[in-house]
């Protein structure tokens, strides 16, 4: 962390954020912006935007301003995790459902790996990306379930090349609208929609962009199988309980390829779901992963007890 310090600018023309990251290289764009934007730098004692053009001459003062190796998860021991599963190679967490897995930014204190941190501070400088903290995947903030941490960086790297090699069994549990009768297995391309603010997954060869906005994405493929366990009816409407097995991690992977065959979870109105009044999230519950254990080789098979409304 940079703080205190005092800095007399020698060109002109120069963005005051340019002029920061030029004096300050071991900080970043993020948290030249952020620090702006905070009141935490003043040129000629006066707040400034990032945008602001130097003519030459200013003194900036510079009274904090985070680095790199700042950017790590903060503890909270207020958030606390749900362990399933503890060795001195990994966490199991069962995460709730509306709870994101990681923060997006430094400052952000409630998510599940700011609980984890507090918990396990050895979790914090794991991984290659520094607010996952060692987490190996994750689940979308409204889908509840299975999340693996590491608790070492040997474990990151061993657990983590099963990821890559698509070596992970995850199964799920999703409750969908309708009755679905068999089992199937779904295949497809899947694309970020680039016409909406927000991510949303499409088909890659059956959609209406253009040829230009299709040239530009990278479609990721996908597989999912599911068979349903379990049957019901609420309000004269017929739900299913399916069983999911996926070895990809594509983006809303499950959600889009269910809605995109017809089968939507129930509450998920991204993917085209009938709104449940009084209901918060989507029914979707990251139920077990098998894979070999970082340490030992073995087979290994950590499950989460089922969520409420998976209980038909």
């Amino acid at each position: 962390m940079i703080t205190n310090q005092v800095l007399i600018n020698k060109e002109g023309g120069v963005r005051l954020d340019a002029a920061l990251l030029l004096a300050y290289p071991s900080s970043a764009r993020a948290f030249v912006r952020e620090a702006i934007e905070a009141g935490d730098v003043l040129v000629n004692g006066r707040r400034a935007a990032k945008g602001l053009k130097l003519r030459g001459g200013e003194t900036i003062q510079i009274a904090s301003l985070a680095e790199a190796n700042d950017n790590t998860v903060a503890p909270n021991p207020d958030i606390r995790p749900r362990v399933v599963f503890e060795d001195a190679a990994l966490l199991a967490l069962d995460k709730p459902a509306g709870m994101p897995v990681q923060p997006l930014s430094r400052g952000e204190l409630t998510t599940l790996m700011n609980g984890v941190v507090a918990r396990y501070p050895e979790c914090i400088p794991l991984g290659d990306r520094p607010l996952m903290a060692g987490a190996l995947h994750r689940i979308d903030a409204d889908t509840s379930g299975l999340v693996l941490v590491a608790r070492s960086a040997e474990s990151f790297e061993r657990l983590r090349s099963q990821f890559t090699e698509q070596s992970v069994k995850k199964t799920y549990l999703a409750l969908v609208e309708g009755s679905v009768a068999v089992g199937g297995t779904l295949e497809n391309d899947l694309i970020h929609d680039p016409t909406l603010p927000f991510c949303r997954m499409i088909d890659a060869h059956h959609n209406r962009l253009t040829r230009a906005q299709q040239e530009k994405l990278r479609p990721l493929h996908a597989v999912t199988n599911f068979v349903p366990i379990g049957h019901t009816t609420v309000e004269n409407e017929e739900r299913t309980l399916l069983e999911v097995t996926i070895y990809t991690g594509v983006t809303h992977q499950i959600r889009a390829q269910l809605a995109l065959a017809g089968m939507h979870i129930i509450n998920d109105r991204l993917y085209g779901a009938f709104a449940i009044e009084g209901q918060d999230g989507h029914c979707l519950h990251a139920l077990a992963a098998r894979f070999r254990h970082p340490l030992s080789g073995d087979e290994t098979e950590i499950r989460t007890p089922y969520p409420s409304w998976a209980n038909l």
